[in-house]
């Protein structure tokens, strides 16, 4: 699951422009195979796929559109493509 939430954060954000971003609810959404609310249970595991992908390189976590380091982010995030 975890490999396919990150998938799920690249390929959403490689659909969207360059300087567009997503919320991991986008990927959560994407992941789940259910159409009901079960996606829920996968937005902290999508917020640590947006996580190692920052390490990694590959986004940014921004808040208030500006960059934020992931650990000290609280509360709503956004990911976006590395600048």
């Amino acid at each position: 699951m975890d490999r396919r939430l990150e998938r799920a954060i690249l390929e959403l954000l490689e659909r969207r422009g360059q300087a567009a971003t997503i919320c991991p609810s986008d990927a959560a959404r994407a992941v789940y195979e259910g159409d009901d609310q079960g996606w829920r249970a996968l937005m902290e595991p999508a917020r640590r796929a947006a996580r190692r992908l920052v390490t990694a390189g590959e986004v940014e976590i921004t808040q208030g559109g500006r960059p934020v380091e992931p650990t000290k982010a609280r509360g709503p995030i956004r990911i976006r493509r590395a600048r």
